[in-house]
This record gives structure tokens, sequence and C-alpha cells, in this order.
């Protein structure tokens, strides 16, 4: 949601004399700031061949390797977030990731006397939520609508709409609800500030 054209588009609108025209105005040039700096962040990996949805907010992330290798949904939100991309990450719609997470897809086989890399993609589908300071390891999916608790390792793919916490990751009793309809982007100020003043 963090382009300026859909913004500008779906600008919540107030008459000149009210209070709430330069109340809302006053909120978008303080947060404008904030708001180039993921689009920025966003242009410049989309530049470097990275599949990034328009309307995708991309924080303080740190991603290295193959930026053709990235894949991320609209209306996904990626706080500060480390990504190793020695193979594919692909992260569907509606997704958040919060601060601190790590993902990862490749690592060294342990039993092996060559000590040979071993990789594999991991996916996150639509609405799931990666807490902060979780790590998910390659080979991972994550399924739609799925949680990962805070400091969680994920070392397994997770069922949709599972909920994991712990290290090593393991399903709780609790699912989340099956009926999602939500948008991570829109709890973000810079886009409150343009879509609801």
């Amino acid at each position: 949601m963090a382009g300026l054209g859909f913004l500008w588009k779906n600008r919540a609108k107030f008459p000149v004399t009210s209070k709430q025209f330069y109340k809302a105005w006053a909120k978008r040039i303080m947060l404008l700031s904030s708001l180039s700096k993921r689009n920025r962040k966003r242009s410049g990996l989309v530049r470097k061949g990275a599949k990034i949805h328009e309307r995708a907010e991309i924080g303080e992330v740190k991603v290295d390797g193959h930026k053709s290798n990235l894949t991320i949904g609209s209306q996904s939100f990626l706080g500060r977030v480390n990504i190793a991309l020695h193979d594919e990450v692909i992260i569907g719609d509606k997704v958040c990731i919060n601060d601190g997470v790590e993902i990862i897809t490749a690592s060294h086989d342990v039993s092996d006397p060559e000590w040979k890399h071993v990789k594999g993609k991991v996916i996150i589908e639509d609405y799931a939520w990666i807490g902060t300071g979780s790590m998910i390891l390659p080979g991972v999916t994550i399924g739609r609508g799925a949680v990962v608790g805070a400091r969680a390792v994920v070392s397994k793919s997770v069922a949709p709409g599972a909920i994991v916490v712990g290290v090593p990751a393991v399903p709780i009793a609790k699912k989340r609800v099956e009926e999602l309809n939500y948008d991570p982007c829109e709890f973000l100020a810079a886009n409150r500030a343009w879509l609801i003043g």
C-alpha cells in the first residue's frame, strides 16, 4: 500500500475549512519520510531483480544473495528482517513479518563428512504472521493464516491456520480463525494518515 500514487488516489478527503483537513495533512507531511524510505527500499530491491508487489510494505530489510529469488505479494509487511537468498523465498499476500525475523534458505549437512551445502526454498503463504525474532529454516512452508510465535525456530513446515511456538517450534492446541480479512499494511501510521486522515 506504500505507493504514493495509490495513497493519493485513495486518500481521505476533507473540506479545506475543516479541522480534519489540516490534521490529516499535518500527519501526512510528518510521516512522509518513513513512507518514502519504504518506497525506496522496495524500488531498490525490484531494480536488483526482486518481484515485489507495489502495495507491499518493505521496512529495514537486509537481503543477501540473488534478489531474483525474492517474491513478495500484495499488502504484505516486512519490518526489520534478514533474508538469506541461497534459494527462493516466496511470501504471499497480506503476510506480516515482524522485526528481528531471520529467513534462511541454506545450511550445511552435519552428517556429511564434506559438510556439503544444502538449501531449500521458503514459502510463506497468505495471511501468515511471523512473530518477532523468529527464525525460519531452509525448506519450510508456513501455511495460509499460520502464526509463528515470537522467538520460535521453525525447522518443519507449518499447517494452514496452525500456531507454533518454541525451539524447535511445535503446534499448540489453539488454531487461528479460518476466515481472515485484514490488511496488515493498514496499521502503519503513514498509510492511516492518507487513507483515514
